[in-house]
């Protein structure tokens, strides 16, 4: 329960920072606006980090898998593309079809396990509800 707490939490703060995200873009510039984000966030979790916060096992860097690595580069893609869509369909219809993208993904490592996960089984439930989160965002989409 806390994990799913934790995650609402995290859905949240998502919201509120692709907000500030795009008004900053508005400001500096789409790109611009990325790499501020980026580089702040790469600063606190220093900052973090200096302070003990967390666990840090920099000698497993050498173990793991290259596309590991990847997220940093897809987090970049992330963030332009929050603050893209944003910009231009505002927060409730962007924020519902990146969750519309992440739960399809979701239901697509989880079935096949991908990136060394375990397996949990796709059925039709999830199918359903994708297509009901689907149908959600398009009507939010429209005035």
């Amino acid at each position: 329960m806390l994990a799913l707490i934790t995650a609402a939490v995290a859905g949240i703060a998502m919201a509120v920072q692709g907000s500030l995200n795009t008004a900053l873009s508005k400001k500096i510039g789409v790109l611009s606006g990325t790499f501020v984000v980026q580089l702040i966030g790469t600063g606190f979790a220093l900052l973090l980090l200096l302070f003990g916060l967390g666990s840090s096992r920099w000698q497993m860097l050498s173990q793991v898998s290259w596309y590991n690595y990847l997220g940093g580069v897809i987090g970049v893609g992330i963030v332009y593309g929050v603050i893209a869509s944003i910009d231009k369909v505002g927060v409730a219809a962007a924020t519902t079809a990146i969750i519309v993208g992440q739960v399809s993904m979701a239901a697509l490592v989880d079935h096949f396990g991908w990136f060394g996960l375990e397996a949990v089984p796709f059925n039709w439930w999830k199918g359903i509800g994708i297509v009901l989160m689907a149908a959600s965002a398009w009507m939010l989409l429209h005035k």
